[in-house]
């Protein structure tokens, strides 16, 4: 197994996205990125660790590579919008994406350069890619939200369909 780490916005849609991934293992919501050791939601929401919500991704790269989690992860959010997705703004809804290795850093830049130059997007790429960093996982009532609350979000779920 292998774990990839991206943010895109409000860490909800994110992990329950990937969660209907094939090959996915499990996805879990957290914070990444910051400064401070194992910050909540209150001290991530005022902007003050530099913490974006990510969702830790573990897969099995037999089964999806991570160059398609990549690819996917561009597809399902805009990685245009600076720090902001759909009505969530702050530096903690940032688009980035943490390389576990030099291999992941390499293939998030190439897939990078792939959708910047696909014509799909009308503004330049603002997505950081950026070497791994702790991981803290969020508090429980973050987990699987979706499927404990409902609700809908930025998260573009057309594009699973048609992957």
């Amino acid at each position: 197994m292998e774990k990839a780490t991206f943010g895109a916005g409000c860490f909800w849609g994110v992990e329950h996205f990937f969660r209907e991934v094939p090959g996915v293992i499990d996805a879990a919501s957290g914070y990444a990125g910051g400064h401070g050791d194992n910050p909540n939601y209150r001290q991530v929401c005022t902007g003050a660790t530099n913490h974006a919500e990510v969702v830790e991704v573990t897969f099995d790269p037999v089964k999806v590579s991570y160059a398609k989690l990549v690819d996917l992860f561009f597809k399902m959010h805009d990685p245009t919008q600076m720090n902001r997705q759909g009505p969530d703004v702050g530096t903690q809804y940032r688009s980035v994406i943490f390389a576990h290795s030099p291999e992941q850093k390499r293939v998030a830049e190439e897939r990078k350069a792939a959708a910047s130059a696909s014509g799909r997007y009308k503004r330049p790429i603002v997505t950081s890619i950026e070497g791994s960093v702790p991981f803290w996982k969020a508090e429980d009532y973050h987990q699987r939200y979706f499927e404990k609350n409902g609700g809908s979000c930025h998260v573009s779920f057309a594009e699973l369909e048609h992957q």
